[in-house]
């Protein structure tokens, strides 16, 4: 099999979202706009409660996924459609904005680590318009997988090591793995040749990618190939590593709405105002 190796490394942007929350930003900023179908990546952590207690007030979505994957804290979700759910560490969900809806991601404590990931995935053309629907992932529902000498292996979404992820049923078939390295550990994954793939290593001192060193912090896009590997550093290190089928259909963004069109966004942004969404 062919191996990817790193064919771009960035760091991420610092900034904030929502009321004031601040995160770093690793797709969705100057340095690496989207990653079709990747919109954004955003990494958010701290423990101390000002940076993050104003949280996510109510806001809408159109024609695209958001998948939140926590780490540590609590974080409740509602939305105009009567839904609400709680996002606790080590669990994640998978929200199909579709045709639309608003919703709100408010942390549930006042202060301690609040930490995790935000990834945007677009949806294709024929089905920017579907019905919204979730996939709320308690931790208990991840399968945890040691496929290698110090590997460990939470997989959220796809198929790795003959598992299954809980994730089902997404257009783009994606791969969301949250990967643990003792030091000096190694790990080989197969994944789709055709997708489109990132490793992000946010904790330790960074990680080999194929013949290409990743430092801690960083985003790393992978080129072609049929199989990814992974060494560590002498310490240990985690990262998450995602891939999914891209679309290669134009895109038209516009804040909270991603479709094809600048008439697609006018339409979103008229449906907002009239409370169509």
């Amino acid at each position: 099999m062919s191996t990817r190796n790193l064919i771009r490394n960035l760091p991420g942007l610092p900034t904030s979202d929502g009321a004031g929350v601040k995160l770093t930003r690793l797709i969705g900023q100057p340095m690496l706009d989207m990653l079709d179908p990747f919109l954004l990546l955003d990494a958010f952590g701290s423990e101390r409660g000002t940076d993050y207690i104003a949280g996510f007030p109510e806001h809408p979505h159109r024609g695209f996924e958001t998948v939140t994957y926590m780490l540590a804290g609590r974080m409740r979700h509602r939305d105009n459609q009567g839904n609400s759910g709680l996002l606790v560490a080590g669990g994640a969900q998978w929200m199909t904005a579709g045709a639309g809806l608003i919703h709100s991601e408010m942390p549930e404590q006042s202060d301690g680590e609040m930490r995790g990931f935000q990834l945007w995935v677009n949806l294709p053309a024929t089905h920017k318009m579907i019905a919204p629907r979730y996939q709320d992932i308690a931790p208990e529902q991840i399968p945890v997988l040691t496929p290698a000498a110090g590997a460990s292996v939470r997989l959220i979404a796809g198929e790795v090591f003959g598992a299954r992820g809980p994730v089902q049923g997404i257009l783009t078939q994606p791969l969301f793995v949250d990967i643990a390295l003792a030091a000096s550990a190694t790990l080989t994954l197969t994944l789709p040749a055709a997708h489109t793939a990132f490793v992000h290593a946010f904790e330790g001192a960074g990680v080999q990618v194929g013949d290409t060193w990743l430092a801690a912090q960083e985003l790393g896009v992978l080129g072609a190939g049929e199989q990814i590997e992974l060494r560590a550093a002498d310490a240990p290190t985690r990262l998450i590593l995602v891939a999914a089928a891209p679309l290669r259909e134009p895109v038209a963004r516009y804040g909270p709405f991603v479709m094809n069109t600048p008439q697609q966004i006018q339409q979103a942004l008229a449906d907002y105002r009239a409370g169509r969404i």
